[in-house]
């Protein structure tokens, strides 16, 4: 670098000679030699003759020199010089990247050249958001022209209430040599914009007390329709307004924004935006939360869904399990009465006995004792019998006179019932008794 011809090039741009600040800025430097302390003077000379395109390219020439720094400001530069040009979409992206620089001390002026930049590109809302990081640096100044701005990308979105805000805001931060009566006029067009005619005829009036401002036609429009509103509403009779929607159906002379029709004070405060006390991460972190509350309304199907599937799989699991472990219909005592009830019953045998022979003093001798058939049992042997193996020969008194049929069921039923001691015979009856029982048992 030739440090000889930089000085004298610095002196010349010190004294505002811009043509001679180019000549010897030129000479500082050899062909393609990056330095970026004289591009960068080189490019603020050219920004003062107007030539942009020189500019832009100075100050690219400055941003190759990464040992130079000071790239949020360069790039700031950069981005006035092609919004300057016409290129507007590449300004918008040299301004960015002067914006994410860290160490810029005064990224209000990226912000500011920023939103001019997305005004040309139609896009307000852009710009309305470049305006209010201005406003909020703590680097800016003068906060005002940024505020002033910012209301009016509000009114251009459909929001008066906040363009009040914000013009309000920018009154407070004017400085006593700053000119209000343009805001103040910004702010009549926005109370008109929010039905608030009292407010708004008092704003114009503080703007038509400067005798150098000019109204526009539209916000002298505003103001005399203002003033007749507000004359109308205190003499109790209908505006033209009125008259208007009355003729076409929409009578009644109610305003739903201002009943009163004097204070609109039921119109929402717009100290309650809360725009100017909000952070960015605050802003960030309240839309995180609507797109999880979107998401989960969303989900909310889904949900009943599984929920209705879990109670149904627990469900089919209770009754299967109850059914493993035997409860269910039929019951296991259901099927073991079923199955008793199936079976053939075992009818007990009954037997009639019959009617035992009475005692032998106690029935006349002439009463044969009913005959009863042989009992299988052996019949009892006496000491007088002869042995088993030995047929037995039969006389023909005991042929003609069977044994009773019911002696042995006699017998046999003496041994399970109750044994009944007989009675003893008199004498005078032994031998007519023992000759019976002789009788009786086939006895000779």
């Amino acid at each position: 670098m030739n440090q000889q011809a930089y000085e004298s090039g610095k002196l010349a741009y010190q004294s505002g000679d811009w043509l001679g600040a180019v000549a010897k800025l030129g000479e500082a430097k050899a062909p393609g030699e990056a330095c970026g302390e004289v591009d960068h003077l080189l490019g603020n000379a050219f920004m003062k003759l107007g030539q942009y395109e020189s500019a832009a390219s100075a100050y690219k020439g400055a941003l190759a020199d990464a040992s130079y720094g000071k790239r949020g400001v360069l790039s700031c530069n950069l981005g006035r010089a092609l919004l300057a040009a016409g290129r507007t979409q590449d300004a918008v992206t040299a301004l960015s990247n002067a914006v994410q620089d860290a160490t810029y001390a005064s990224p209000y002026k990226a912000y500011m050249a920023l939103g001019g930049a997305y005004e040309s590109l139609g896009d307000v809302r852009n710009a309305g958001m470049a305006y209010r990081n201005a406003a909020i640096d703590e680097s800016n100044p003068s906060p005002a022209g940024a505020l002033s701005k910012l209301g009016s990308c509000f009114m251009r979105l459909g929001r008066p209430v906040d363009a009040v805000e914000a013009y309000r805001t920018a009154l407070d931060f004017t400085t006593p040599l700053q000119s209000q009566s343009q805001i103040y006029c910004d702010l009549g067009l926005a109370y008109v914009a929010a039905n608030r005619m009292n407010e708004a005829v008092d704003a114009f009036d503080h703007a038509a007390a400067d005798d150098a401002f000019a109204f526009t036609p539209e916000a002298q429009a505003s103001y005399d329709a203002a003033r007749k509103a507000v004359a109308h509403v205190q003499s109790n009779r209908p505006s033209e307004t009125d008259a208007l929607l009355a003729a076409a159906g929409y009578g009644g002379g109610y305003d739903p924004l201002d009943p009163t029709g004097a204070s609109g004070e039921l119109i929402p405060s717009a100290e309650d935006t809360g725009f100017f006390s909000v952070s960015e991460e605050d802003l960030v972190a309240q839309d995180m939360k609507e797109r999880k509350v979107r998401r989960k309304h969303r989900h909310t199907g889904l949900k009943v869904f599984i929920t209705i599937l879990v109670i149904l799989l627990i469900a089919v699991g209770g009754c299967a399990f109850a059914y493993w472990r035997g409860f269910g219909w039929p019951t296991q005592q259901t099927v073991v009465e079923s199955s008793s009830r199936q079976r053939p019953t075992r009818q007990a045998s009954t037997r009639t006995l019959p009617t035992p022979c009475p005692t032998p003093s106690a029935r006349p001798s002439t009463t044969p004792c009913p005959a009863a058939p042989r009992s299988p049992s052996p019949a009892p042997t006496s000491p007088w019998a002869p042995p088993q193996s030995t047929p037995r020969p039969t006389s023909p008194r005991a042929a003609r006179s069977p044994i009773p049929s019911n002696l042995s069921a006699t017998a046999s039923a003496g041994r399970s019932a109750p044994s009944r001691r007989p009675s003893r015979p008199s004498p005078t009856g032994r031998a007519t008794s023992q000759t019976h029982l002789a009788v009786n048992h086939g006895l000779t």
